[in-house]
């Protein structure tokens, strides 16, 4: 099986668990290992492919007999550390997906997906503030902050809405946080992410809404100057019901693409308005005027639908990402994303998606959590597509343009936009206020003492 030093310890717990037990060298570790960003490469000394709560403790345990550090895999979307040596728990068999159409609520599994909370959801007329895609991990997103692509200044963060969840943590027990059992526990998982325990389940609010008015303009690249200082116009005045943002797309010659995108550079505005389809084209018609239009797919939908707003194929990926945040769209920030990324820009970044913030967002929570610096009014978000391989090399690729915008070590940043980059000692603190950094070291002093869960925005304990 392997000549891992613990061998026999391995076999034992393979015949305690209920999901896979892989070591280096066995058929289906490589897949066990693979997340959704193959530029992040995991591997691990044993793989635990948990498909109950208690394969979670049993790895945990494992770990910890051995001093092993631990690190969790969902989906892989996020950008994480990758898990050298250690312990991967793998959560995607947990995927259970429960609606309580009277509560309004939903409980779901640590790997569940967007997709089928959406669809679970919408059978009741009720909807969750859903990420960006259908393939998206559920927990992974929310424990971040959880920006949603429909609703986000109309709700604020999905963690605000959080109202329980089950977590092993470094001890191997099984704890169930809210706000008012093991609260500390709670407040630190939402906002400091996998650094306090595996979360095996999640209860969260969900909203009476069927319907959007929502979609896509695309514009040519030609346009992009014009358009930005117009959306920055129409952010400027939108109300809370409109959640949106701004990207330049570089994309390949690419079949599933629209010929208007492939091989080029197009304008794009994604929109959601919470709101009649009259009022919602009443608020989009600024944006339908800007430049001329390539498409438009803004329109009337029902909720089940808005996971399209933001196009994507649900294939593996390698793509390196970084971020910024912004007060404002400012005359020189606006000037930097053009210069960087526009039209007649010489660049290796893909992608660049400016994504409004404030409205509910800026709000603080009714259950208070970890996740700060809810005042920012803007994020910015470059990503490269890459051969996995490469990644390494392309590692600062959109760096050109975030240092740019936000050209200090230390400026402020936020737990959903942390890149692979942002994992080291002096960039993880500036996500969080100076006095929410000391609590969480606190809390992780309490439940996480020896750093066991190391492998992410590592937040090390107090003292």
């Amino acid at each position: 099986m392997t000549d891992l030093p613990f061998e026999r310890d391995v076999r034992k717990l393979a015949s305690a668990v209920s999901g896979p037990v892989l070591v280096p060298g066995d058929e289906e570790y490589a897949g066990e290992c693979s997340g959704a960003n193959l530029a992040v490469a995991h591997h691990p000394q044993v793989v635990v492919g948990a498909a109950t709560e208690g394969d979670v403790q049993a790895a945990v345990r494992f770990a910890r007999e051995h001093a092993l550090p631990v690190g969790v895999l969902a989906t892989g979307h996020g950008p994480s550390l990758s898990v050298d040596k250690g312990v991967l728990i793998t959560t995607r068999r947990l995927d259970g997906v429960r609606v309580d159409a009277g509560a309004r609520k939903a409980h779901v599994g640590a790997g569940a997906l967007w997709g089928p909370v959406v669809d679970a959801a919408a059978r009741d007329g009720l909807a969750p503030l859903v990420g960006s895609s259908p393939s998206v991990g559920v927990v992974g997103y929310t424990l971040g902050g959880g920006l949603s692509i429909s609703m986000a200044r109309t709700h604020g963060w999905a963690a605000d809405h959080v109202q329980a969840m089950d977590v092993v943590t470094a001890d191997g027990e099984l704890r169930r946080a809210t706000p008012h059992e093991e609260p500390d526990l709670y407040w630190a998982l939402l906002g400091g992410k996998s650094n306090f325990g595996v979360v095996t389940a999640m209860e969260f609010t969900l909203f009476p809404v069927t319907r959007l008015y929502a979609g896509n303009l695309y514009y040519a690249a030609e346009h992009a100057g014009q358009v930005l200082e117009v959306y920055r116009d129409f952010t400027a005045s939108a109300p809370d019901e409109v959640t949106s943002s701004f990207a330049l797309m570089r994309m390949p010659d690419a079949p599933f693409l629209p010929a208007f995108m492939r091989g080029t550079l197009t304008v794009n505005v994604r929109v959601s308005c919470v709101a009649p389809p009259a009022e919602g084209a009443r608020l989009v018609e600024p944006l339908r005027y800007a430049a001329p239009l390539l498409a438009d797919t803004v329109t009337d939908m029902p909720y089940a639908d808005c996971l399209g707003i933001i196009p994507g194929g649900g294939e593996p990926w390698a793509a390196v990402e970084h971020f910024a945040l912004l007060d404002d769209l400012t005359p020189q920030a606006v000037e930097a994303v053009l210069d960087t990324a526009g039209p007649d820009a010489v660049t290796r970044i893909d992608i660049v998606d400016i994504r409004h913030l404030g409205g509910a967002l800026a709000e603080p929570p009714a259950s208070p959590n970890a996740v700060g610096n809810r005042d920012a009014g803007f994020a910015v978000l470059t990503l490269t597509f890459t051969a996995p391989a490469e990644a390494a090399r392309s590692a600062a690729s959109g760096t050109e343009l975030t240092e740019r915008l936000a050209p200090r070590p230390g400026d402020r940043r936020h737990p959903t936009f942390l890149s692979h980059a942002d994992a080291v000692e002096e960039r993880t603190p500036a996500a969080y206020s100076p006095e929410t950094y000391r609590r969480l070291r606190t809390v992780k002093a309490r439940y996480d003492p020896d750093n066991v869960f190391r492998f992410n925005h590592n937040i090390p304990a107090a003292g």
